[in-house]
């Protein structure tokens, strides 16, 4: 099975963590300390990487573990 079929099972839960914590995508980049663009990437799960120090920041402001972000979704 090629590389990019297993990168398409990797969801990020961003929008429904930022919506529990009534917090905006903009807000998040300021405390994360990166641009909302790259939020944005990763929100709509069209990032292809994400640096461990971003996780760990974005996972420190919405007091969330690694696994409660990113889940992999079942093979069809």
């Amino acid at each position: 099975m090629p590389v990019d079929d297993d990168e398409a099972r990797v969801h990020c839960r961003l929008d429904e963590l930022l919506d529990e914590r009534g917090m905006t995508l903009a807000r998040l980049a300021e405390l994360v300390g990166v641009t909302v663009v790259n939020l944005s990437v990763l929100k709509n799960d069209r990032a292809r990487a994400i640096r461990f120090s971003t996780l760990t920041a974005v996972c420190d402001v919405l007091q969330c573990d690694v696994g409660d972000l990113l889940v992999v979704t079942p093979r069809e």
